[in-house]
């Protein structure tokens, strides 16, 4: 069943991805970013009110938010410290970059979480899942030399360092999220409610120092349904994921290469929305990363 919500959170993501692109293009990142973050808060926050003023009608629900230890707090909020980081420079590289280019870097998380999930976990992978997974980093490095024609070089645009961070601290994000589910037991509309809290805290901090002050930027500003709806798809997909990784037989390394498979949206469906160049020349290295899903998928 795990893999299965592993696919409903790939399914949202690929959709994520396509209102993000369309939320940034002109926009200042941190303002779009806390407006996402904010929408999905909304969405879940009628559930934690419920649960503080009505815990009598919620408690026997799977909907139920209860308190949390202090200590705990503390775990969310580095969660939402690396997601933050990554977030924002993921959001500064898809706003400079295709989004064809982009998605396909970020299809490069699972080989990260890969190794950390034999390092910290223990997980065992096979020879196939070996195998799909170095598909995957060799369909990557095939994107790169498209992007050269892009005029993308791979070595020298800083947003591709931006996006290559974003992908690591995205990863280590995945390690810690199994951390908080499994071990510390959070259940996923908690996880998520006390997340979106600290995210919105950490980006009024920044956006007080590099946006509010700045009548000019405000202006340029410009609001899009996009936004909404990217926070609203992220809150479904990762709801579904720490479902997935409540099962305990859930393996981090291969919910995480599930959820790439969100990049046959983003380069099909995205190509033709935003009318990126080489479309079916990226249809080769996409074909090699879904086989190194399925290969992980299968073995």
């Amino acid at each position: 069943m795990w893999m299965y919500l592993g696919l409903l959170a790939a399914l949202f993501l690929g959709f994520h991805n396509l209102c993000k692109k369309h939320a940034v293009q002109g926009n200042e990142v941190f303002p779009v970013l806390l407006g996402t973050i904010s929408s999905g808060f909304l969405l879940i926050l009628p559930l934690y009110l419920g649960s503080v003023f009505y815990p009598e009608y919620l408690i026997s629900t799977p909907l139920y938010i209860p308190e949390i230890p202090l200590k705990t707090h503390g775990y969310i909020f580095i969660k939402s410290a690396i997601m933050a980081s990554s977030w924002i420079l993921a959001y500064q590289a898809l706003k400079h970059l295709p989004i064809t280019i982009v998605t396909p870097i970020r299809s490069a998380g699972p080989f990260f979480t890969f190794i950390g999930a034999i390092l910290i976990y223990q997980e065992q992978p096979n020879f196939l899942q070996w195998v799909g997974f170095f598909l995957i980093i060799f369909s990557v490095l095939l994107y790169s030399r498209i992007g050269k024609k892009e005029g993308i070089n791979f070595k020298k645009n800083k947003w591709i360092f931006a996006i290559i961070a974003a992908t690591f601290l995205g990863a280590s994000s995945g390690l810690y999220d199994k951390f908080l589910v499994q071990f510390l037991t959070l259940s996923p509309q908690t996880l998520l409610f006390w997340f979106c809290f600290y995210t919105i805290l950490i980006l009024l901090v920044i956006l007080s120092v590099t946006w509010f002050p700045y009548t000019a930027k405000r202006k340029a500003f410009k609001w899009r349904w996009t936004i909404p709806m990217v926070g609203i798809l992220l809150i479904l997909a990762d709801y579904f994921y720490f479902k997935a990784l409540q099962d305990p037989d859930a393996l981090i390394m291969l919910l995480s290469a599930i959820k790439r498979s969100q990049i046959f949206i983003a380069v099909v469906v995205g190509g033709l929305i935003f009318k990126e160049q080489n479309k079916r020349k990226k249809l080769v290295p996409l074909f090699g990363i879904m086989l190194g899903v399925f290969l992980i998928l299968y073995a």
